[in-house]
């Protein structure tokens, strides 16, 4: 198979990215590598942003929905593998939160310590609690999708409802306090637990458990964008009327790039909640959700590798930025500032960049053979 100038780099790159990760673990120490993997979850998100906004111009501004459910499913499993919910004389695992909102006389069972406890029973099993993390966002995303485009939705009116939406089910996480925890979030919470083996978020173990998750989503993205279901949406997205004149379902489509966006930054929650052990109602602040726009502009929305990329660079320049004593207050405004640039002077992200400057580097290349002297032919 023949591959392109461009095909070739772009395999490089790739070849590149999943190399560095993957041997990350040999220079740095547990701290650094539970760090990088909380980045790595944020590249997923990237991904899944792009694969929206970049490939199929939808863009979600509630992108935090879906990370919270998924990031919600998952802990409620854990929070019943926690020593403080193993309460003496329960019948069940119970968090210790439900004891501080339940009556004195209230039974010591999931069932009815609380209104709504109920709802916790079947998430002792933690593969129902993963499961969870993974089909839910997907069909709460199959839901809002199939609502939106089959009336044809769009423009800013998308960014409007999903908006809406975030902020919605954070405020009933909020006003649910007795079975969610409300502001303080599920903390606390059991490592996860696969076969047997327990994962320490800072094992090595661990790590390679989001990085091959940041892998596949990645590889499989690139994969289904380059499909013919690819080149499809990208066609819907500069001009939906000219495909659905060719026959195209065009709705079709944008329902399943979304439900495949929801369902990518699901599994993301899902993996955010193994490395730093919590849960919480500011994974569906707005700001959250902007911030993955902004990770996809700045590494460039219309490339899955730039837009992780990206997500991996401003969450390292945010924490490297707020730990310094002379940046700790300013470090909100340097994101800012790369954000600016980007849409001023980057409109395709890095990613954008870096063709450019690959195809400068090509046309300099045979100029350049081209100037050499041609050997003369002796007589």
């Amino acid at each position: 198979m023949n591959l392109s100038f461009h095909q070739r780099w772009e395999l490089f790159a790739y070849a590149a990215f999943v190399v560095a990760i993957l041997l990350l673990p040999l220079v740095a120490d547990a701290f650094w590598l539970n760090r990088f993997a909380k980045y790595l979850v944020f590249g997923m998100l990237g991904i899944a942003v792009a694969l929206s906004w970049g490939y199929a111009g939808i863009l979600n501004l509630g992108q935090g929905l879906f990370f919270g459910v998924g990031a919600y499913m998952i802990s409620m499993s854990l929070k019943l593998q926690s020593p403080t919910s193993q309460l003496p004389g329960a019948q069940t695992p119970i968090p210790d939160f439900m004891l501080w909102n339940a009556e004195p006389d209230a039974m010591k069972d999931l069932c009815c310590i609380t209104d709504g406890s109920w709802l916790w029973i079947p998430f002792q099993y933690q593969g129902f609690g993963i499961a969870m993390a993974v089909l839910v966002p997907a069909l709460i995303a199959f839901l809002i999708g199939y609502a939106i485009f089959r009336l044809r939705v769009s423009g800013v009116f998308i960014s409007i409802i999903t908006l809406a939406l975030v902020l919605l089910v954070r405020l009933v996480i909020i006003e649910f306090q007795p079975v969610t925890n409300g502001f303080n979030g599920l903390t606390d919470l059991g490592w996860l637990t696969l076969g047997g083996v327990e994962f320490d978020p800072y094992l090595v173990s661990t790590y390679y458990i989001v990085a091959i998750g940041t892998i596949l989503v990645l590889l499989l993205t690139r994969l289904l964008v380059a499909a013919r279901a690819g080149l499809i949406l990208q066609a819907t997205r500069d001009d939906a009327n000219r495909a659905r004149y060719l026959g195209y379902n065009v709705a079709a489509y944008q329902v399943f790039f979304f439900t495949v966006s929801g369902l990518i930054a699901g599994i993301a929650g899902m993996l955010y909640v193994i490395a730093s052990e919590f849960a919480s109602p500011t994974f569906l602040d707005l700001a959250f959700s902007v911030s993955m726009v902004v990770w996809a502009a700045v590494g460039g929305r219309s490339s899955l590798l730039g837009a992780c990329i990206g997500a991996i660079l401003i969450n390292t320049v945010q924490a490297t930025a707020s730990e310094s004593e002379m940046l700790g207050e300013a470090w909100k405004a340097i994101v800012g500032l790369m954000f600016v640039l980007a849409v001023l002077y980057l409109p395709r992200g890095l990613a954008g960049l870096a063709r450019d400057l690959l195809d400068r580097l090509r046309e300099q290349v045979p100029t350049r053979r081209g100037a050499l002297p041609t050997p003369q032919r002796s007589e």
